[in-house]
């Protein structure tokens, strides 16, 4: 028979692995972001954010090439100022690029989607992208629908 002292030993260890276990699969089952190398900044400023969160995905054409780094409010425009971090494998972004709040999914995160344009030139380090388009509310969506309908029906 084991003493007692062996039983406690091979418990505490067992426990001890576990919890780095569990550690373990924490850090890696967490999103850490898309961009973990060298990247460059961007800005955009919309009207709305909608449910837009910081670590927020940005991607174009369905691809993650960056995230939502912070969004904060211009005092001078008022309207919500989103900083995103790109990857700088993608740094030849045009300048013309055009940025728009979307939703995976009918009611699924919300992320920012980048459509290129056609300028030569490209954006660099701290540019502001011009052309945005602001999140979608649904409540504003259904109001639309709801008011829509009754004046088609009156007519």
């Amino acid at each position: 028979m084991k003493s007692s002292h062996q039983i406690e030993l091979t418990a505490g260890v067992f426990l001890l692995l576990a919890v780095a276990a569990l550690i373990f699969l924490a850090l890696h089952a967490t999103d850490r972001g898309v961009v973990s190398g060298e990247s460059y900044e961007l800005q955009a400023g919309f009207s709305n954010v909608g449910g837009l969160k910081p670590r927020a995905t940005v991607s174009m054409g369905g691809v993650a090439i960056g995230m939502v780094e912070a969004i904060d409010l211009d005092p001078e425009t008022f309207e919500a100022k989103v900083t995103m971090r790109i990857s700088s494998e993608y740094d030849n972004l045009p300048e013309d690029t055009s940025a728009s709040i979307l939703t995976s999914g009918i009611l699924g995160d919300q992320y920012i989607g980048l459509e290129p344009g056609g300028s030569p030139e490209v954006l660099a380090d701290g540019d502001r992208i011009l052309i945005t388009s602001s999140a979608m509310v649904l409540e504003q969506l259904i109001g639309r629908y709801m008011f829509n309908s009754d004046s088609e029906g009156e007519e």
